[in-house]
């Protein structure tokens, strides 16, 4: 079975208040051990966290040898302040303490950085953000930083500028990816970025009537044709549910988000999608580590 490379243990996929409270009183072993075995009986052996602002991955790391995973974390995401990240971690108003909450990450024990430099989607109006997301200027900062403090960069990003701009600076994966142009499809799959699009979390909304199935099939669709053409161009694809997000959980999300993958690029393909997964898996594992 192939890795999970987005996670957020700190979430159940269900009531992402209600799983966060869990903690609030200090890290509970209880949900975690939960999750963990979830994954274990999907035979996942690899997770990569999206890192939460309580410790909670951190704990998961600890815990995950007993569950036979190899468990990677950013201990915390950094986000820009007044712009979306807050559920996942810290903000930093100016250039300095963005480079201090890089070293306290470090001094953590972060295996690589994870950046926010977009905001999400709007599942029920097709094309929509909830913002546009940071310059790219800023970004290219941000990635530089991180990479001359030793870390490989782990970015949130949908919309064409902000993660155009990220892909031009050296990022070394995207994840979610939503709403790219052909040109930066392209610079995508020329680039050495891997990039995790996520699908299951749009995917697993249909039917569920939580938004108007028309607008998510549109985001799905169109997701699912810039994979095709960024695996058809030669890019790195890697496998990344965003398991905890809402009816994404863990262990089923994984492979929720394969059979998702696998309609994207064809099911003729698969031998080819499996190669890719599995190379890029390889390299986070060995690149994105303390």
């Amino acid at each position: 079975m192939l890795g999970e490379c987005h996670a957020h243990i700190i979430m159940d996929g269900k009531n992402y208040k209600a799983a966060v409270s869990l903690h609030k009183n200090g890290v509970a072993d209880g949900p975690i051990r939960e999750h963990l075995e979830a994954w274990q009986q999907a035979g996942v052996t690899f997770v990569r966290d999206g890192g939460d602002a309580l410790g909670v991955s951190v704990r998961a790391r600890e815990l995950a040898p007993e569950y036979g995973i190899d468990y990677r974390t950013p201990v915390f995401a950094i986000h820009k302040k007044g712009h979306y990240g807050g559920i996942v971690g810290h903000a930093f108003c100016d250039r300095k303490e963005y480079r201090e909450l890089v070293l306290r990450a470090k001094r953590e024990g972060a295996d690589f950085i994870k950046i926010m430099i977009s905001g999400i989607m709007e599942f029920d109006q097709f094309g929509v953000l909830n913002e546009e997301g940071l310059a790219g200027e800023e970004i290219r900062e941000m990635i530089e930083t991180a990479h001359d403090m030793g870390m490989k960069v782990m970015a949130h990003g949908n919309g064409n500028g902000p993660v155009r701009a990220a892909i031009e600076a050296g990022l070394d994966t995207l994840e979610h990816g939503n709403y790219l142009e052909q040109d930066t499809l392209d610079m995508l799959a020329e680039s050495h970025t891997i990039w995790v699009p996520t699908l299951a979390p749009t995917g697993n909304l249909l039917g569920t009537g939580r938004y108007p199935d028309e607008e998510v099939e549109k985001i799905l669709r169109r997701q699912m044709n810039c994979i095709r053409h960024v695996f058809d161009k030669g890019g790195r694809l890697g496998l990344g549910s965003d398991a905890g997000a809402w009816m994404v959980p863990h262990g089923q999300g994984l492979l929720d988000e394969y059979a998702w993958m696998k309609q994207a690029v064809g099911p003729e393909n698969t031998a080819e999608l499996d190669q890719r997964l599995s190379a890029s898996e390889k390299w986070i594992k060995k690149e994105m580590k303390r």
